[in-house]
């Protein structure tokens, strides 16, 4: 059940992203051109699913399991850190040169765009790279060390 679910979950996200207009770069780079010819149309698309994601998030906040009886993966990070504005920074950057995002990036390959190839392979490789870095980095403690006993006194 869950393979069939998210499978019409991923079609309904797919047909949002093409009726929206999000899988059309020319639309996105006309959204963020705030300098030129702005297209404000997916600004909507934008409050849209925030206003869905936030009673999404709200409904999930307060569940142990979802509907369909699994259980539920918030996550737990709340702070921002160097890692999380890099991210973004370069995730913007990606949208801004190419007018693509990861899920609309996937449904144009779909449809048989080049350039959605290009961004694909492009995010894999970075996707890929990523994991190289990860592996090298020391792990972090997720606890703090706890502070060696008192030494007995020896009287």
């Amino acid at each position: 059940m869950p393979v069939l679910t998210s499978l019409l979950a991923g079609l309904v996200f797919g047909v949002g992203l093409l009726l929206s207009g999000m899988a059309d770069p020319a639309k996105v780079l006309g959204f963020l051109d705030l300098a030129g010819r702005w297209d404000p149309s997916l600004g909507m698309v934008m409050l849209g699913a925030i206003a869905v994601g936030l009673v999404a998030f709200t409904v999930a906040q307060r569940r142990r399991v979802s509907l369909l009886g699994l259980e539920m993966k918030l996550p737990a990070a709340r702070h921002i850190d160097r890692r999380l504005l890099g991210g973004a920074l370069l995730f913007g950057i990606g949208w801004g040169i190419a007018g693509f995002c990861p899920g609309p990036a996937l449904v144009a390959l779909g449809m048989g765009q080049a350039k959605a190839a290009v961004f694909v392979l492009a995010m894999l490789a970075g996707m890929g790279l990523f994991e190289l870095i990860e592996r090298r980095r020391p792990v972090a403690l997720t606890a703090p060390i706890p502070a060696p006993a008192p030494a007995l006194s020896e009287t």
